[in-house]
This record gives structure tokens, C-alpha cells and sequence, in this order.
């Protein structure tokens, strides 16, 4: 299935679907950890036997479609016109309308890659059905990277459906592909879990957590198993550099612990966009 329009409808349309579809993505970054805080507070205290809390010391109920977005500063909420997607930021030159305290750009650069991944997945794919697919898992590894740069977490709610959308595109689209997804999502989950113990081993100490085993695995369910030595040199090689270079340039982050959900992000996206070239040079370099 596709959708047949011309370019001059197609890629504006596209482009402002990306653009919405990054806005959401920023409430997903916003408020999915606050969601999460709650609910395993809540688990905690119902398995510590604990008294309910408080009126006044219960935190406010959130969810992805309540309450209204708000300024982050001081709460007050952002008015239609002010929450279109990048345009709203720019018409305010980045502040509140309200408090006039400037609002951060994560918003306006998650909206623009939103737009971006959009128009690079259908440029890529087309106007079809499993460019949808694709678009969905270019999102849900932006909303990781971003929540694990954050929060240094990788939600199962998010790494989980990325795997199963994985497995579903391709029984849907690439059905001969479905074994090498299987062993993919396998194998990715086996390397890191190796590689954690191993370092631990050596170390004592812990080198990366469970989402990042979860989050490979859903890659290599993406990919196949033949992308993930590739996957694994991409996100390691950029990880170093950006490591190096940022200690490097701030030294009071040397000794901080680095997420490294968002550089399995980029290369997952990079396998999404230019999976086949790239293993065509990588199958090439081996064999030369």
C-alpha cells in the first residue's frame, strides 16, 4: 500500500507529520519518567506494607494525555498557538509567554528530528505501510536516547514494543528475514549481557545496565543478526570519540558514568536508514 500524492503535497505533509509526531515524542521524554517514578513508588510502598501517604505529600498524577503541557519553569500552561510544533517556540524566541524564562531547546531540536527522521525514512522507503513502521522505530530510539541522556534509564515500555514491532514488520514485510530478526534479538540481548558480566568480573563494577541489552536485542530484531557486529562498532566507535572529546572539553565530567543507550540509538538509525550500502562496504572489507 501506498499512498500516491504529488511531491509538492507529499513532502510538506510529510515534513509537518514529522514535525507533530517530535512534539509527542517530547512529552514522552517529559513525562514518562515521572509516570514511572510514581507507579514504582506506589509498588514500593504496597510491598513494604507501607500507610498510604499523606494528602498532601501525594506527587500529581500525570499521564501522556493529562495534564496540559506547561511551562517547565513555572507551570503556567502554553496556549494553542503557542504549542505548534517549532513554530510556537520560534514565534516566542525560545521563552515563556508567560515568566519570559527561556524554555530549553531539547523541544524545538526533538521537533526538528522528528521532521528530519520523517522525511529520511520516506525518502528511503516511500510513501508505504512499513515506512510507517520505520518512522515508529526511529522515534521510539530518539525518545530512548533522550530519556537515557536524561535520566540514564531505558524503559521496558518503550525498548520492549520496539522489539515485538521488530519481529511484526518483518513477518509483514520481510517474511524470509524472520529467522535472521529471531537470532538477532537473541544474540544482541546475549552480547551485552556477556560483555556486563565479563566487565563486572574484571572490574567489580557495572559497566551498563539491562536496557541496553534489551535495546540491542531490539535492534538485532530490526537488522538481523548479520547487522550487529556493525551496530556494536558504530555505537562503541561514536561513544569513544563523543566520551573523549566532551571529558576532554568538560573536565568535571571525567569519572561520570556515560549512558550508552543514545549511541545504540544513532547506530540503530543508521542501520534503519543505510542498513544494505553500509554492510555492502562492511562485507567488502572483510573479504578484502
Amino acid at each position: 500500500m501506498s499512498l500516491n500524492l504529488p511531491p509538492v503535497l507529499l513532502w510538506p505533509l510529510v515534513a509537518i507529520l514529522g514535525l507533530a509526531l517530535g512534539s509527542f515524542v517530547n512529552v514522552v521524554i517529559a513525562r514518562l519518567p515521572a509516570m514511572l517514578m510514581l507507579q514504582w513508588r506506589a509498588e514500593a510502598r504496597e510491598a513494604l506494607e507501607l500507610p498510604e501517604e499523606a494528602p498532601g505529600s501525594v506527587l500529581p498524577r500525570v499521564n501522556l494525555a493529562t495534564p496540559r503541557s506547561s511551562c517547565p519553569r513555572c507551570g503556567e500552561p502554553i496556549a494553542w498557538h503557542d504549542n505548534i510544533p517549532l513554530f510556537g517556540y520560534l514565534k516566542r524566541r525560545g521563552r515563556c509567554a508567560n515568566c519570559e524564562k527561556p524554555i530549553s531547546l531539547r523541544y524545538p531540536l526533538v521537533e526538528l528530528a522528528g521532521g528530519a527522521l520523517a522525511v529520511a525514512v520516506v525518502a528511503l522507503y516511500g510513501p508505504t505501510l512499513a515506512s510507517l513502521f520505520v518512522l515508529g522505530a526511529c522515534l521510539i530510539l530518539l525518545a530512548l536516547a533522550v530519556i537515557d541522556l536524561r535520566t540514564q534509564l531505558l524503559p521496558d515500555v518503550l525498548t520492549l514494543p520496539l522489539l515485538w514491532l521488530g519481529l511484526l514488520y518483518q513477518v509483514l514485510f520481510q517474511p524470509l528475514l524472520l529467522q535472521s530478526a529471531v537470532i538477532g534479538a537473541v544474540a544482541g540481548y546475549l552480547v551485552l549481557w556477556s560483555f556486563y558480566w565479563l566487565f563486572k568480573l574484571i572490574t567489580g563494577k557495572e559497566g551498563m545496565g539491562y536496557g541496553d541489552f534489551k535495546l540491542l536485542a531490539a535492534l538485532g530484531a530490526w537488522t538481523g543478526w548479520e547487522m550487529l557486529p556493525l551496530l556494536l562498532i558504530l555505537s562503541a566507535g561514536v561513544g569513544a570519540v563523543v566520551g573523549i572529546l566532551s571529558q576532554l572539553a568538560l573536565p568535571r565530567l571525567r569519572g561520570m558514568p556515560m549512558p550508552f543507550g543514545p549511541f545504540l540509538a544513532m547506530a540503530g538509525w543508521i542501520a534503519l536508514l543505510f542498513g544494505a550500502p553500509l554492510m555492502a562496504v562492511y562485507q567488502a572489507i572483510l573479504l578484502s
